[in-house]
């Protein structure tokens, strides 16, 4: 099971991170992930600087709510389809 975490803290709130994990989910159910990714949030993850801070299996990313989609694909998408 791939584990996302999006922080929620306040930081991150302001950039956008209700609307990144929303996006998510949305795409984990629409590529039927269910079973194999979990989406969760957290306070702050240290990366307050980058935009929302993502945790994919502990590896501390950023993105943004426009960037969202893409970054799902590349940096969790293509993890679970190898």
């Amino acid at each position: 099971m791939t584990k996302v975490t999006v922080c929620i803290g306040s930081s991150c709130h302001i950039r956008g991170s209700k609307e990144v994990a929303d996006k998510f989910l949305a795409l984990v159910k629409e590529h039927g992930l269910e079973n194999e990714v979990e989406v969760a949030g957290t306070f702050c993850l240290g990366n307050c600087r980058n935009g929302v801070s993502v945790s994919v299996d502990d590896e501390i990313l950023a993105t943004t709510p426009e960037d969202a989609e893409a970054f799902f694909n590349e940096k969790i998408l293509s993890k679970v389809r190898k």
